[in-house]
């Protein structure tokens, strides 16, 4: 079974994306931030049947890389995973060799360097950033972290919506 991972930090900040507006006024969202916080958000898909596995942390390291490998490997339980990834310095760290010779049923491939449009994980982020971070506040991380959830819930099992995302012509 082939999957798709990358990272991605997740903020509370808000950010401006296209919209409409009057010519020359530049759209504004308002945000009375006193404290910027931030996490990554592991990711990883299986465009065949759409389902995603997430992981956060507070930051992206080879030991919480780890942590959701195992995630992804207790998801896919049983079966041999080709892992899709780019090349994040902390995916070839040598801390890794260990725990993937302890599971054999999960191999790397690396993608070329800056090719995110060959890894439809990066559609799916396309997607949250459009629903739950362009143009809109939140007050705090937790605030966005449940919107967050709220979108991803339904999408931890097989999902069509996914699945047609997740498609590369």
């Amino acid at each position: 079974m082939v999957l798709y991972e990358d990272e991605f930090s997740l903020s509370n900040t808000a950010t401006v994306s296209y919209q409409w507006a009057l010519r020359g006024q530049q759209p504004k969202v308002k945000c009375k931030q006193r404290k910027r916080e931030r996490q990554t958000v592991f990711g990883t898909v299986c465009p065949e049947s759409g389902q995603i596995v997430i992981s956060f942390a507070d930051k992206g390291n080879s030991e919480t890389f780890i942590k959701h490998l195992r995630k992804v490997i207790k998801a896919f339980k049983g079966k041999h995973l080709i892992l899709v990834l780019d090349n994040v310095k902390y995916h070839h760290a040598k801390r890794l060799t260990p725990f993937l010779s302890k599971h054999p049923n999960l191999e790397f491939m690396f993608l070329p360097s800056y090719c995110p449009d060959l890894n439809p994980i990066e559609r799916v982020w396309w997607l949250m950033r459009k629903r739950i971070t362009h143009n809109r506040y939140m007050e705090s991380m937790q605030e966005r972290k449940v919107k967050f959830w709220m979108m991803f819930s339904h999408y931890l099992k097989p999902n069509e919506e996914l699945k047609r995302i997740c498609v590369i012509n």
